[in-house]
């Protein structure tokens, strides 16, 4: 059994996740604080562009449209493309802190990702899904 002064000195497991939680804590903090100061120090000037609701660019009916309208296909299309090649870039950024640990079979890996990503980016371009019209 280890007594009272080689218990102190040995290094507790839960002692790594100190900074961790401070860093939470303090996170938590910050978004606390600033939601709650948001409404007395910011601006008070409010008017009808403000309060009405912004999608996308596209001007609000004036007449109410019954079901709430429709949203163009090319939002979609803009949104899941947005998704891709986002996605690209979790893959991508472990793969830049590790490859000289990977050797060349990361390096295999990631062209092939490359080219996976570069054949949809080809794709959408070919099929005019990059067009803005």
């Amino acid at each position: 059994m280890l007594n009272v002064a080689e218990a102190a000195a040995a290094p507790s497991a839960l002692g790594a996740y100190v900074p961790l939680v401070c860093l939470f804590v303090l996170a938590a903090a910050f978004a606390l604080f600033s939601v709650t100061a948001a409404p007395f120090t910011g601006p008070r000037r409010y008017n009808k562009a403000k309060l009405d609701a912004y999608e996308c660019g596209i001007e609000p009916s004036p007449q109410p449209i019954v079901g709430g309208g429709r949203m163009p296909v090319a939002y979609y299309l803009t949104a899941m493309l947005f998704i891709l090649f986002d996605i690209e870039m979790v893959f991508l950024y472990p793969f830049a802190v590790n490859s000289d640990a990977l050797g060349l079979f990361g390096v295999v890996e990631i062209v092939l990702f490359i080219a996976t990503v570069g054949f949809a980016y080809a794709y959408v371009w070919r099929r005019g899904g990059l067009d803005w019209n």
